[in-house]
């Protein structure tokens, strides 16, 4: 039987997180594996995220909240996959340092695209100025390096995506192959062939 990991999905805000973390829990649920999503916009809403601010002494709370979170469900079987900006490189290399078996996925979906794609008009107040302290505009968002998977979610279809994080997760003997992820794919995650 496999070993439960965290997959984190970190990106900018509207970058496609939370729809790659719930298809790939799909996925992920459909080869006999329990998953969880723990979704850092849904938890802002709730008791344990709701008191945070975006300052950063909060947003590194609220990311500590998140791997708490994810500890828990792995220490009871379940695969944790999180979907949180999460936007200070220190923080997520602590966050990986803590929780184990993981796998980091960077939705490196670019700004112009995250802004096409905000459906809620974020994006539009925080450049108006209506919004302080949102990433991408008058905060940082510190791009991981090596990720272990890289998806651009404007030119990657979401399938293909998560057939990239799919093959990532094999070759990092998280997941055992299945042989439903093309080679193509699997390839991609030779450092010199990655893109970013």
């Amino acid at each position: 039987m496999e070993s439960a990991f965290t997959v984190w999905c970190t990106g900018l805000p509207s970058s496609g997180k939370s729809q790659l973390a719930e298809t790939l829990a799909s996925a992920i649920g459909a080869r006999g594996l329990q998953t969880e999503v723990i979704n850092s916009g849904k938890m802002r809403k709730t008791p344990l995220g709701a008191s945070l601010g975006f300052s950063r002494d909060d947003r590194d709370t609220n990311i500590q909240r998140h791997a708490f979170a994810a500890n828990l469900l792995v220490r009871n079987g379940v695969v944790a996959i999180v979907s949180a900006v999460s936007p200070y490189a220190d923080t997520r290399r602590a966050v990986r340092n803590e929780l184990g078996a993981f796998a980091e996925v960077y939705v490196s979906t670019p700004k112009s695209a995250c802004i096409d794609r905000d459906k809620d008009g974020a994006w539009a107040r925080a450049l108006r100025g209506e919004i302080r302290g949102f990433t991408g505009v008058d905060d940082p968002y510190e791009a991981p390096i090596e990720p272990d998977v890289d998806v651009d979610l404007s030119q990657l279809s979401l399938e293909a995506a998560v057939n990239r994080v799919l093959a990532a997760l094999e070759h990092m003997n998280l997941l055992q192959p299945s042989g439903s992820v093309s080679s193509e794919d699997a390839g991609l995650l030779d450092p010199a062939l990655r893109t970013t």
